[in-house]
């Protein structure tokens, strides 16, 4: 179901609920739709924060550890746990569908630190993250991280206007007009912000 809605100021045409296989979902914006072959795609961006939790594991034949995405199993062992952490920042950590989000206002970039990680140009599996908290569990440290590329989904829309994944064989005949549409949603956006 879609609704118009507003905040911080500006106004969303739609508001829409991305659902997964497990009944999760993931309230998302609606940025922009557009028509391919009698089908209509559109892109999504979360209304609240997508966070990551990162796993450090020990470096092969080194003294340090490096960061990695947490899978599903750490995420579901630790979650508790990093709930109660970020609790202690005003925020409400959500097992929403897709990412891990979180109500509340984070702390400004600058107050904040860049994950450390020299090596970033061989890591494909972690992005660049700004470091929020981190804990431990099992001796074994987390860190809570927001990524700093803002999350946008293709998705579908069905017969019924609702919002559904895209399979990989849709995703790779889409893939090449991803960057004109992500370039011209950026315009966009900060269009709206002038």
């Amino acid at each position: 179901m879609t609704k118009p809605f507003r905040q911080n100021g500006r106004s969303h045409a739609n508001l829409t609920s991305l659902n997964d296989e497990l009944g999760r979902s993931l309230p998302c914006y609606i940025e922009h739709t557009f028509e391919l072959d009698d089908t209509t795609y559109g892109l999504l961006f979360p209304v609240h924060i997508p966070i990551d939790i990162v796993a450090w594991q020990p470096v092969d034949n080194e003294d340090g550890e490096e960061p990695v995405l947490a899978t599903e199993e750490e995420i579901d062992a630790v979650f508790e746990m990093a709930s109660e952490v970020l609790a202690k920042h005003d925020l409400l950590l959500q097992r929403t569908a897709l990412v891990l989000t979180v109500v509340g206002d984070i702390p400004e970039l600058d107050d904040v630190d860049d994950l450390d990680d020299e090596d970033d140009e061989d890591d494909d599996e972690v992005e660049e993250l700004i470091f929020l908290d981190s804990f431990v569990d099992d001796d074994r440290e987390y860190s809570i991280c927001v990524p700093l590329d803002p999350m946008l989904i293709v998705v579908r829309f069905n017969e019924d206007s609702q919002p559904e994944l895209l399979s990989a064989e849709e995703f790779q005949q889409l893939e090449p007009m991803l960057p004109s549409l992500e370039s011209s949603l950026a315009e966009h956006l900060f269009d709206d912000l002038d």
